[in-house]
């Protein structure tokens, strides 16, 4: 376990030196058209991307790398690294907090360490399996119990605008029976203020890995409970749900019961 904390340990410097290189936003954006003229990368993406991966090749040159831009390694040791290297890329274009960046490392196909760092709200997160979660160095738990009246849950929606369309039906199902809503604009944050307490649950349909891999770890291991499957039709694409135990079973068997919420994409 102490080779995992040192695999830890090296994500947080390397997190940090992407974020530092991210807060030298520029003036001038170059974009890149993915799934559609609202999924889009920029230019520092693809900086963050090439710093993190070559960062990771210099002091990991075996390990594996999976990255949202296609910086991709196979390696050979049991180790993967999957990154984002700008969660949230429309806040980063606006000017806007939260963005992130998101390294997580897989032992095999567990996540055994995780790092998610957002420089713009001066939080950076991280964990180790079985050994707990962290904000900044504190240890962090999620809210628990919320009854779902009370709950304050985040989401995120779909660049494509016709699965918008089912995603505002769920939408409205729940905005009468809770607390509120809040859209913050970058899946492994988002989770993380689960996992911090500051949101109470959180879900989104349409998120690849790289998304939610690190912070997925973390949210678990503040005592939440966290669930990713793939969503239909598209198995890259996810549904995830993250909430404490209570909530989570409160949310799960209805979102899970009805098809509507893994077929939003």
């Amino acid at each position: 376990m102490t080779a995992i904390i040192e695999l830890r340990d090296i994500a947080l410097k390397i997190a940090q030196e992407a974020g530092d290189l991210l807060l030298n936003r520029p003036d001038i954006f170059d974009l890149s058209e993915k799934s559609g003229a609202l999924d889009f990368a920029t230019q520092m993406d693809k900086a963050s991307e090439n710093l993190i991966t070559e960062l990771i090749r210099e002091i990991r040159p075996n390990d594996s790398i999976l990255g949202e831009e296609g910086a991709n390694k196979t390696g050979k040791s049991e180790f993967t690294w999957v990154i984002d290297p700008i969660d949230g890329t429309v806040n980063y274009l606006y000017g806007v907090p939260g963005w992130c960046v998101s390294i997580a490392i897989k032992q095999g196909d567990i996540v055994v360490a995780g790092v998610v760092h957002a420089p713009t709200v001066g939080k950076t997160w991280s964990a180790v399996l079985d050994h707990g979660a962290e904000c900044n160095g504190s240890i962090i738990k999620c809210n628990e119990p919320i009854p779902l009246s009370k709950a304050l849950i985040g989401t995120g929606f779909s660049y494509d605008l016709q699965s918008r369309v089912v995603q505002g039906e769920i939408f409205n199902q729940l905005i009468t029976r809770i607390r509120d809503f809040r859209r913050l604009g970058a899946c492994a944050v988002d989770i993380c203020m689960v996992a911090s307490g500051i949101l109470d649950a959180y879900y989104e349909v349409g998120v690849y890995e790289w998304d939610f891999a690190a912070a997925g770890l973390i949210a678990r291991e503040s005592g939440a409970k966290f669930l990713a499957v793939p969503a239909i039709p598209s198995g890259s694409q996810h549904f995830v749900l993250v909430a404490g135990p209570s909530l989570y079973g409160e949310l799960g068997q209805e979102m899970i019961s009805d098809g509507r919420w893994i077929k939003a994409i």
